[in-house]
């Protein structure tokens, strides 16, 4: 890709890293405001030879690329668009060799708001092309040395900004110096500022990961014995839907970990994460020890993993962190990996990038010092309350991956969240608006302390499962949307153009819909403990739930559901409750299971 050189000695922005996060800030600014920007990259070639991970996104995401950044043509004629996230289990009473073999939880429609399975460096080079087509965008790569001199705030509010100055090299030339309105880090893992600022942190994830893409489809529908027309016609459609399987970011599950298969134009996309607690990196750390690892693991694979041509692959021992600030309205900021990484499951990564770039680009058009330091500091508010929302559902329950029936939970839960937390007000330009803002952080608080007890309660319920239910001998088949809150949440896409009241009124009922999930999670983990479906029917017993902590005590749930037992007026749930049963009858109770019980702790994960 060839680049403009720099002929100017100030630009309204620099960016520093060609990656995805200041591909996309870069096209974003062209597009919405009159800004110039020099980005700045240190690879030879951009995007690298090497393939690039992080392929999946969702929902928020797939807006941003798609609407936002005016890309849905491209991506539609280009890449593959998303069917869903899908998850798979080994059932106990069948060799797994087969796809068949697996329980399947899902959502059978397509998305009304498309995601995509981007080929990273496909995508990263229209972005790309793209900017290089404005006279706004000049683009250095090669870059040997960079040094960075941030100027800070003036002292005055009236006062004008004093530039930053960015000096940088390139091999064979004389060094450049540039100023700069703003500076922003997209450096990824190199995370320039936050290294030199003092600002990275540590947090409570401790995954690993090791990926690899192999020539062609890995078509995971035809990792059986049938025949072409056996499949096609085979009964479990009558609950997956007809839709090609392989089109889905597809997620192979057991206890703190998890298998990813992706399709790419011409290649699949493969990756094992896993909580470093149950797989040493060391163990998967090659092609050849993780083909090995995953076809044990989940047998139907090793009818096709060994035979494939292997194109690139790379790892990450320890790959998720934290860091004090990302925006300063000392006018710099961080995007991307170059501030704060949670963790791939659910394919977060893009949507961060998509707020966080939303609430740069903003910044970066506020002229007003005052103003400027007063949306900075709400943005920072946002992004840390964005990031440590996530941070639960890795963090406490990952363990849940190893049982189907408490990750359906475990995900409708964070999908309802999502649903309506985050992709409702994204699609409605809502996070750059103060007064919604101000109501969305007030509310976000709220939920907070009920998600750590969910995620904690629902730990705890898959460790007592563990000893106390044997798990299903054959498939069973869950579509998320059966779960009456996350289909109203799904209601909020259409919600569109809405004005800040009525947006607040809107997140008010989400947040409303939330805690009567937690309730109905609750209750049914409670029922299935008790061994009494009348719990999930029981109004004084649910009323009764704190949804704030959500112990895990059966004995404590045993003895208050006994000063309940007698009262028969039911709860009044907005969708059928028994929408779980299929778990409670496949999985036959061990003798042993009160006892179990009592060996769980009786205070959620912290």
């Amino acid at each position: 890709m060839s680049q403009k050189q720099v002929v100017e000695s100030h630009y309204d922005v620099v960016i520093i890293g060609a990656g995805l996060a200041g591909l996309t800030l870069s096209r974003h600014l062209l597009l919405e405001t009159d800004k110039t920007i020099l980005l700045l990259e240190k690879r030879d070639q951009t995007p690298p030879p090497h393939q690039k991970v992080g392929e999946s996104s969702v929902q928020l995401a797939g807006y941003y690329y798609s609407r936002v950044l005016d890309l849905e043509e491209y991506l539609w004629r280009n890449q593959f668009m998303k069917y869903n996230l899908r998850f798979y289990w080994p059932s106990g009473g069948r060799d797994n060799s087969r796809f068949e073999d697996y329980g399947k939880s899902y959502i059978r429609p397509f998305s009304n708001i498309p995601s995509y399975q981007l080929d990273r460096n496909t995508f990263e080079a229209e972005i790309l092309r793209l900017n290089l087509e404005s006279d706004r965008f000049a683009f250095r790569q090669s870059i040997t040395s960079i040094e960075e001199e941030l100027a800070s705030r003036p002292a005055a509010p009236e006062s004008e900004s004093s530039p930053h100055t960015v000096t940088f090299a390139v091999e064979g030339e004389q060094s450049h110096a540039v100023t700069a309105g703003w500076v922003v880090d997209t450096s990824g893992r190199g995370k320039f500022l936050a290294r030199r600022k003092g600002l990275t942190r540590k947090n409570s994830i401790h995954h690993g990961a090791f990926f690899w893409w192999v020539d062609g489809l890995v078509d995971i529908d035809k990792l059986t014995d049938l025949s072409p027309r056996e499949i096609r016609t085979k009964p479990e459609r009558r609950h997956t839907g007809h839709l090609p399987s392989w089109l889905a970011t597809n997620h192979f599950c057991a206890e703190g970990l998890w298998f990813w298969v992706i399709p790419l134009q011409g290649k699949t996309s493969l990756g094992l994460v896993f909580d470093r607690s149950v797989v040493n990196y060391s163990d998967v750390s090659t092609v050849e020890k993780a083909t090995a690892w995953v076809c044990e693991k989940f047998p139907c694979f090793a009818r096709d993993l060994p035979q494939r041509k292997v194109l690139d692959s790379n790892g990450l021992a320890s790959f998720s962190y934290d860091c004090a600030q990302t925006i300063s309205a000392d006018r710099w900021a961080l995007a991307g990996e170059a501030g704060r990484f949670t963790d791939p499951l659910y394919s977060p990564g893009s949507d961060l990038i998509s707020i966080y770039n939303t609430l740069i680009v903003d910044a970066i058009q506020t002229d007003d010092n005052e103003e400027l330091a007063s949306k900075c500091r709400l943005y920072e508010q946002m992004m840390r309350a964005v990031y440590q929302a996530y941070v639960p559902t890795y963090a406490v329950s990952y363990d849940a991956l190893g049982d189907q029936e408490v990750f359906s939970l475990k995900y409708a839960w964070e999908l309802t969240v999502y649903f309506g937390g985050y992709v409702f007000p994204f699609i409605n330009d809502l996070f750059t608006n103060r007064r919604f803002l101000l109501a969305f952080m007030r509310l976000f608080s709220q939920l907070g302390p009920i998600n750590k007890a969910v995620q904690g309660h629902l730990s705890a319920f898959y460790q007592w499962k563990k000893t106390a239910i044997e798990p299903p001998q054959e498939p069973l088949y869950f579509d998320f949307m059966e779960i009456g809150m996350l289909r109203e949440a799904e209601k909020t896409f259409y919600q569109v153009g809405v004005e800040v009241d009525e947006a607040k009124r809107i997140l008010g009922r989400q947040v409303a819909n939330l805690e009567e999930l937690a309730r109905f999670i609750g209750a049914h983990v409670a029922s299935v403990v008790l061994d009494d479906k009348r719990v999930l029917t029981n109004r004084r017993f649910i009323e009764g739930l704190d949804i704030q902590t959500l112990e895990f005590d059966p004995g404590a749930m045993r003895l208050r559901y006994a000063t309940c037992v007698d009262d028969e007026e039911m709860y009044p749930w907005p969708f059928d409750p028994y929408v779980m049963d299929r778990f409670r009858e496949a999985g036959a109770r061990r003798p042993e299971a009160d006892a179990a019980a009592s060996t769980v702790p009786m205070e959620i994960a912290s």
